[in-house]
């Protein structure tokens, strides 16, 4: 299994955890290369981002950023994607509210990003890390881009299916 991190927010990747969150909305990153963004890898590591405006982005009731850790990460989540697909039509994302958690501000905001309407949408099934995976920070985990390269996983990791709420 390739060890590969897909970076989203710290908020979305515990609602995936907890199986609120069941879709991953992705327009694309600034850095995402010539191609653009896609789920160009069928499963990958959850690498939490933080940021303190994404609080008032989601629809989550009493939302807590989680604790960042100093000079580390803490991966706990690994997904698999089921079906990924780019959807054009804003009726069909609307239809998706109930799999994620993001406000429909955000959503809308990425829809029309860029050059051409749109979204990719990833159906994911998301597994547990027990116990979960401490990286040290690195300078290449940072910047806006999607997907990073991590080293190999500890052999002591098990993966737990989260069952959606």
């Amino acid at each position: 299994m390739e060890s590969v991190g897909f970076k989203e927010w710290a908020l979305v990747c515990d609602a995936l955890g907890r199986g609120e969150q069941r879709v991953i909305v992705r327009k694309g990153g600034i850095a995402e290369g010539r191609d653009g963004f896609s789920f160009k890898h069928r499963e990958f590591f959850l690498l939490p981002t933080f940021f303190h405006e994404q609080i008032g982005k989601t629809r989550l009731a009493d939302p807590v950023l989680p604790v960042q850790r100093d000079g580390e990460i803490e991966v706990r989540y690994f997904a698999r994607v089921d079906d990924a697909k780019l959807i054009t039509s804003w009726n069909e994302v609307e239809q998706l509210e109930p799999l994620h958690v993001l406000s429909r501000a955000v959503v809308r905001e990425r829809f029309g990003y860029g050059e051409s309407a749109g979204l990719h949408v990833a159906f994911v099934r998301v597994f547990r890390l027990e116990p979960a995976w401490i990286l040290p920070d690195q300078k290449s985990y940072r910047g806006c881009r999607s997907w990073v390269q991590l080293p190999q996983r500890p052999a002591n990791v098990r993966f737990e299916p989260v069952t959606p709420s």
